[in-house]
């Protein structure tokens, strides 16, 4: 008979740990609003006051969220998962999803507490888990660790002021609790133009080609270039943003122009110039902070 006791004990667990998450969150609550509530960077309420199902849902980034009223259903293909109130979940970018939303019996409101996870969020570090090992469910188990640092992130990106310090500083807590969630590995994965850019800031003067960037990749670079297109993106379109962007903090920081050119690859000043031009509009010795 002992070996039934666990289950329950656990199922008893988790049930504590969502009500504590729901009462600790309860200063969300929206009533008698639609669509989304801000309440700081990247911190969103949805809400909906009747039922809904949205069709082909494809998310910019990968969310981390929290169903305070009502219930909500992620549907891939045949398959669902059903989500109540309590329920952590994580979703992942550029994937198209079916979402029904059904409003709570009682309130006549669904409501669930979004956490956007941007790119540059996600730390260097590869998740502990592959992506194949994340399937097709999406709720997050629940932990007193994870509970504790839900609230704090909430509260400390809603209370502002908007700090991104602060704000990065509660995700990356996060991040270091789901990192070897399966559920949660959507929210690691990088898009190919992100792990360029990666890439390339490491070594801003170095001699770049598509062909390198690829090897460490482990794709061919046809394959590089393609999936870069599928995204919107160019090889030469992130590298002169990514030498632009550390170019113009270094300007801004008091370096000479010619000083930031090399810093970021450049030989020729003239080539510089005229990229900074394009990219800034201004000349690299005319530029003000």
């Amino acid at each position: 008979m002992n070996h039934m006791r666990h289950p329950i004990r656990r199922h008893e667990q988790a049930g504590e740990l969502a009500d504590e998450l729901l009462a600790g969150l309860s200063a969300f609550r929206q009533t008698g609003v639609a669509g989304a509530a801000l309440h700081g960077p990247g911190l969103f309420s949805y809400c909906a006051l009747s039922r809904e199902r949205l069709a082909a849902v494809r998310l910019d980034r990968p969310i981390l969220g929290v169903v305070l009223c009502g219930a909500k259903e992620v549907w891939l293909g045949e398959s669902f998962e059903r989500l109540v109130p309590g329920m952590v979940f994580a979703l992942p970018a550029q994937t198209d999803l079916d979402i029904v939303n059904e409003v709570d019996s009682v309130t006549g409101v669904y409501q669930s507490l979004i956490l956007e996870i941007a790119p540059e969020d996600v730390p260097d570090l590869a998740p502990l888990v592959s992506n194949a090992s994340s399937g097709t469910y999406y709720q997050v188990p629940l932990s007193a660790e994870l509970v504790e640092a839900l609230l704090h992130a909430a509260r400390a990106i809603a209370a502002g002021p908007p700090s991104d310090t602060i704000r990065r500083a509660r995700i990356a807590e996060l991040l270091a609790i789901l990192n070897g969630v399966p559920s949660a590995a959507a929210l690691f994965r990088l898009s190919v133009s992100e792990r360029v850019a990666r890439i390339l800031r490491g070594e801003l003067d170095s001699p770049w080609t598509a062909a390198r960037i690829a090897k460490k990749l482990s794709m061919s670079e046809s394959t590089l270039r393609r999936r870069l297109a599928a995204e919107g993106n160019a090889f030469s379109d992130i590298l002169r943003r990514e030498r632009m962007a550390a170019a113009r903090k270094l300007i801004a920081a008091g370096a000479g122009s010619g000083e930031a050119a090399l810093a970021v690859g450049y030989v020729s000043r003239a080539h510089f110039a005229r990229a900074f031009r394009t990219t800034f509009g201004d000349n690299p010795i005319d530029f003000r902070v």
